[in-house]
């Protein structure tokens, strides 16, 4: 019998809707990103909303600094493929005025947005436009007082400011909001997302904030969102890179695939090759990532240098290659073994079949 990881079971939360996203609840971890573009620059924002969408973005938040931004982001959401969340700060009439020119939710911080009065009134436009509100609080920017009552960025302090701004947004009769807690230290971030779970039945938007270039960033949160994750703790996430932010929706929809989380496009495994190999691992990797890009039917590839472990991982994968010896590599179907190619032949061998698959799935549920 073929071993199985246990399922995770998700926390219970309620839930909002994001543009048609639904978000908590249950339902499935959506992955988003952010534009960093110049939203004056529709265009050019544009081209890099249409470029995460086709890596697989749910969700996109776009920075709305300026009415002039507004303005230009109403024409971007009228153009885009995906929702849009305005993320804005400080002017209480950017964010009325972005929910007026079909933002999917409203990124706020209610800290800095200013009087009753000014939070009333964006409450109230999301109201009358049916939007979600995603209070972000962050260990770089918490109010004074927390940090005098707490002497540092700690996890209470983060769920207090969370907390707190739950209650401003319940004192003007709004539930329809979702949180995060975000840091760039990773277990000051986890804990205080451990905690703020236990103490709201919001939604929760996962990140590592500030995690740094793809490398360093990668691993960082994808440490942090997977450890919260396997707690059942997540309804939403972004990885946060200072990188193209297409590379941040890769890196999110790798970890829901290898937490069993969610599933799209292709799976490769590959062995990290040692001096047995028979094949180019890294370089036939690289180019199978390249050429099925697009494919966003899940299917499972073995990419294995060398028969120790080639035939086992073989087993698992609907299409595999194995290295061999005398410049010849091994393909397998089903685990099963169909044929013996030049080892130059390999990259097209597997391109073919897989996308023959992808066919056949097609087919089948037409």
């Amino acid at each position: 019998m073929e071993w199985k990881p246990e399922a995770i079971v998700r926390r219970d939360c309620r839930q909002i809707n994001v543009g048609g996203v639904k978000i908590g609840g249950k339902a499935p971890i959506s992955v988003q990103s952010m534009t960093s573009t110049d939203t004056l620059d529709i265009e050019g924002t544009l081209l890099q909303i249409r470029n995460m969408y086709e890596a697989g973005a749910d969700l996109v938040r776009v920075s709305v600094p300026s009415m002039a931004a507004s303005e230009a982001f109403g024409k971007i959401v009228k153009a885009s493929p995906v929702p849009l969340i305005a993320d804005i700060h400080f002017d209480y009439r950017i964010a009325v005025d972005c929910a007026g020119r079909g933002a999917a939710a409203l990124r706020i911080n209610p800290g800095n947005i200013g009087s009753h009065e000014r939070i009333e009134a964006v409450c109230q436009a999301a109201k009358d436009h049916g939007l979600p509100i995603r209070v972000g609080v962050n260990a770089g920017s918490l109010d004074h007082d927390l940090l005098k009552k707490y002497g540092a960025p700690t996890p209470d302090a983060m769920v207090e400011a969370a907390l707190r701004a739950a209650t401003t947004l319940d004192d003007h009769d709004f539930e329809d909001y979702a949180f995060s807690v975000k840091a760039s230290e990773l277990n000051l971030c986890v804990e205080a997302y451990e905690k703020l779970a236990l103490a709201t039945d919001a939604p929760l938007h996962l990140g590592i904030t500030e995690a740094g270039g793809l490398m360093s960033g990668t691993v960082l949160s994808s440490i942090g969102i997977s450890w919260l994750l396997k707690q059942g703790i997540g309804d939403t996430l972004r990885v946060s890179l200072a990188a193209d932010p297409v590379e941040e929706i890769k890196v999110g929809w790798a970890i829901l695939k290898s937490m069993h989380l969610r599933s799209r496009g292709i799976n490769i495994t590959a062995c990290p090759t040692c001096s047995r190999h028979g094949i180019d691992v890294v370089g036939l990797v690289s180019e199978l990532e390249r050429r099925l890009a697009d494919v966003r039917t899940e299917l499972n590839i073995a990419v294995m240098g060398c028969v120790v472990n080639g035939p086992g991982e073989a087993l698992h994968s609907d299409v595999a290659v194995c290295g061999a010896a005398n410049g010849k590599c091994l393909i397998y179907e089903k685990g099963q073994m169909v044929g013996k190619i030049p080892c130059e032949e390999a990259a097209d061998r597997l391109e073919s079949r897989v996308r023959s698959l992808v066919l056949e799935q097609k087919t089948s549920l037409s």
